[in-house]
């Protein structure tokens, strides 16, 4: 992962420790926090300019702020994105991506195996908008291709998905997109800026949840869109300034100590999460793993291509009913149950009675969650002490 370079040469390690650092005159080492919502003017005329876009400089938290600008600038650099916006959340930064792109009478393509609430944005809530909404597989290229219509606007997908681990061929989907005249947006958050670049694919807005990785201990919300400038600058600013899900000063500062980290974090946890999938895949009573850097998952050729790692998220199957899936859970020791992830600690969630509790018992089956299915986030403890207290739960069961 270290050896991976930005567009300006530096490796993408440096670049989490310096990019879009800025200083005030007292030369501070650690970024400067400004928890301030407004700002003044030396005159009418300079508030009147800045207002306009004539003259640089920040107006009001809401519009920007130089703690946020710096998060940004940063993370901006490590995707080799033009630009970045943060967001409150992570959910703040897909509803914001798709709603200040579409209107009423457009169309959009989401991958079925994504987040529930992503889910449940692309099919419940932009069509209260008069938005048109098709979900399809995302593995199958046939599939994006008969989904599309004349008034088709975005595609959007997950890769790695939530929670199983599947994958979407992202230099593909992005063809079809812009064959249609169509945009593609990619939720990157399993894979991290370090193991997947969709930009590089053809994507055209990224999509993360920086409460997760990018942070990486559990400490606060953000999210953040990136894109072009003209696509951050026509759509995405004016709609987070008129409607207000901005991220604060004091969680971008905690995402920026955050990404000086990130390096380090994931690839431990990769490396974690490969001797975990290893491990399971050689236990009785595990139906299916599902690890993107393992050969017997179903994507392993596209894993390849466009992921540099299998990742720190790991799914498995456990051939058992809800109740032992339950017990399973409750006799871990080290391994918290949690519907969060990209946390320092392990996390294991029950994706059918949490994050996709909502959907149907037949989408579920169509996804292969099962009452069995289980995603484990792989922290930063030893990996034999996390696969022995896998092994002592499962024994229970």
């Amino acid at each position: 992962m270290s050896d991976q370079q930005g567009p300006d040469g530096l490796h993408q390690d440096t670049l989490l420790v310096h990019s879009g650092t800025l200083r005030s005159p007292h030369g501070e080492t650690s970024e400067a926090l400004y928890l301030n919502s407004g700002f003044t003017y030396e005159s009418a005329a300079e508030a009147e300019a800045r207002f306009k876009g004539e003259a640089e400089g920040y107006v009001y938290s809401r519009y920007g702020n130089p703690t946020v600008t710096m998060f940004e600038t940063r993370i901006a650099s490590l995707e080799g994105a033009e630009a970045a916006r943060g967001t409150a959340s992570g959910m703040a930064a897909v509803f914001a991506s798709l709603a200040s792109y579409l209107k009423a009478g457009d169309h959009v393509i989401g991958a079925k195996a994504v987040f529930g609430a992503s889910r449940a944005i692309i099919e419940d809530i932009l069509p209260r908008f008069g938005i048109e909404s098709t979900v399809v597989d995302g593995s199958s290229l046939d599939a994006w291709r008969a989904a599309i219509r004349p008034n088709t606007r975005v595609l959007f997908c997950e890769s790695p998905a939530n929670p199983t681990l599947d994958l979407v061929d992202l230099e593909g989907v992005a063809g079809i997109a812009h064959d249609a005249g169509a945009i593609l947006m990619v939720d990157n958050v399993f894979a991290t800026p370090l193991l997947q670049r969709p930009l590089k694919f053809g994507a055209d807005v990224v999509i993360y949840s920086a409460t997760k990785h990018i942070d990486g201990q559990g400490r606060c919300l953000g999210g953040v869109i990136l894109s072009t400038e003209k696509f951050i600058t026509d759509h995405v600013q004016g709609f987070l300034r008129q409607t207000g899900p901005t991220l604060s000063a004091f969680n971008a500062w905690v995402l920026l100590k955050g990404l000086e980290t990130l390096p380090v974090r994931v690839e431990r946890e990769t490396s974690s999460a490969a001797k975990i999938a290893d491990f399971l895949s050689e236990q009785r009573g595990i139906a299916r793993v599902m690890y993107p850097g393992r050969a017997d998952h179903p994507q392993a050729a596209l894993a390849k291509r466009q992921m540099a790692s299998g990742g720190p998220l790991v799914a498995f199957s456990l051939d058992v009913d809800k109740d032992a899936a339950f017990r399973f859970m409750d006799a871990l020791r080290l391994i918290k149950i949690s519907n969060n992830l990209g946390d320092a600690k392990s996390l294991i969630a029950h994706p059918a009675t949490t994050t996709h509790q909502k959907l149907s018992d037949e989408a579920k089956a169509e996804l292969g969650i099962t009452p069995g299915t289980l995603r484990l986030s792989v922290g930063l403890e030893h990996p034999d002490d996390l696969i022995e207290d896998i092994a002592q739960a499962l024994a229970g069961i």
